[in-house]
């Protein structure tokens, strides 16, 4: 039987639906997409792409931590964009938040995300 962990932390936003900021199995940690929520406002964080990007990343760096994990500990993130022409901009930003070698990636354009959010990313960790 699997070793279940639910992940949670005041450091990022709290769930908007019914899911979990993350689940730890044995070692991998599966990672809820998140999209620019200010943790204590549960507000988007503005119009700005690479604000929000930046945000994302924060979101998800406070969740990776509260695993016991790190950004560098994810293994497969999926980044989905409501303009694919920003993918260069994600790029940008994610350089500055991991290091190499980087993990395996998808980027897909969508028609919308929650609360009108320009960017959402989820991923799997293993720590």
């Amino acid at each position: 039987m699997p070793n279940k962990a639910i992940i949670n932390t005041t450091s990022a936003p709290a769930a908007i639906g019914t899911y979990s900021q993350a689940v730890k199995v044995n070692t991998t940690v599966y990672l809820s997409g998140q999209i620019p929520l200010d943790a204590d406002t549960m507000e988007l964080v503005g119009d700005d792409t690479a604000a929000q990007i930046t945000h994302v990343f924060k979101n998800l760096t406070a969740i990776c931590h509260a695993a016991g994990g790190t950004l560098n500990d994810i293994v497969k993130l999926n980044v989905y964009l409501t303009d694919l022409s920003q993918f260069a901009l994600v790029n940008q930003i994610m350089a500055e938040y991991f290091d190499t070698p980087y993990p395996a990636r998808a980027a897909v354009q969508v028609s919308a995300l929650p609360l009108g959010s320009q960017v959402e990313m989820d991923g799997v960790m293993v720590v």
